[in-house]
């Protein structure tokens, strides 16, 4: 499942992020450029601890911004493990556009690398289950579309981006609209028809009910184990019985990262954790300029 390579997409918002982000850390400008004298320089980024890489597809279009000409060469895939010492890529271009951008640009890859060390751990646990990790929207605002990117490269799944992708009625949902069905109801009736509907369930009746009024998937918060254990094949069989005989995907969230394992056991389809975002930390990278 691991997907390295994930590919991230360079759209005009995110482009325009990038700028935004590089003139918070320039301000008014670079005051130490005069110190280079318009020289050229050639740097490369070094990893200065294990994990695996995210975030060298974001120097080039950071780079261009001060430098049009400036070359960038990824020698180390998105995704990738890497080790101490191990030299990740390679630039070459003004020497001041190469000292200005240094720290905007380690800075995402940090994070971002941080997120998919993360990731691929986790990955790691489940791995030959079948079972999908997955994450969610606990995202840093401004950043949701990398950091989710860094999901993909550490090898788990993309959850829904935000609130248009899919409808997910969670628990204030149910309490006013007035319980799973009308809920589900009102959304089926309205929602286009690609869009999901996907019920959190917190009891073992809210999930039958789910099933039984339509949803696409049942996001089973919060259930031990063996709880679920015992539930997913009734739910399977509750599927089944439906119109056709949709499938239903179901999902296990609130769950700890050290019992991946066991929940991959369960039948489940989805495990969703929000720990490689919310609690990972930057992975230490250095910029060295080369003589």
């Amino acid at each position: 499942m691991a997907l390295m390579g994930a590919s991230l997409a360079l759209t005009p918002q995110l482009r325009a992020q990038l700028q935004a982000w590089l003139a918070e850390d320039i301000g008014r400008g670079d005051l130490t450029a005069v110190a280079l004298q318009g020289a050229q320089g050639r740097a490369h980024w070094l990893a200065k601890a294990e994990g695996r890489f995210c975030g060298g597809v974001l120097l080039g279009p950071l780079l261009h911004l001060l430098d049009p000409s400036a070359e960038v060469r990824l020698l180390v895939a998105e995704g990738a493990p890497v080790l101490p010492g191990q030299r990740l890529l390679e630039m070459a271009g003004s020497a001041a556009a190469l000292v200005a951008v240094e720290r905007t640009a380690l800075n995402l890859a940090m994070r971002l690398s941080g997120i998919a060390t993360a990731t691929a751990a986790l990955v790691a646990e489940i791995a030959g289950t079948g079972v999908l990790l997955v994450d969610t929207r606990k995202t840093t605002p401004g950043l949701r579309v990398l950091e989710k990117y860094a999901v993909r490269c550490g090898g788990g799944v993309n959850h829904r981006m935000g609130l248009d992708d899919a409808a997910m009625l969670k628990e204030n949902h149910l309490a006013w609209a007035g319980g799973v069905r009308p809920a589900v109801a009102a959304v089926q009736a309205s929602a286009p028809w690609p869009a999901r509907v996907i019920v959190e369930a917190e009891t073992e009746q809210q999930a039958h009910e789910a099933v039984e009024a339509g949803a696409d998937a049942v996001l089973l918060d919060e259930f031990s184990p063996e709880a679920l254990a015992s539930l997913v094949p009734r739910l399977r069989s509750a599927a089944a019985a439906r119109v056709g005989g949709r499938p239903v995907i179901l999902e296990a969230s609130g769950v700890q990262p050290s019992q991946l394992r066991a929940y991959a056991a369960t039948g489940i389809d989805l495990i969703s954790t929000s720990a490689p975002v919310t609690r990972s930390c930057w992975l230490d990278l250095s910029m060295r300029f080369d003589a």
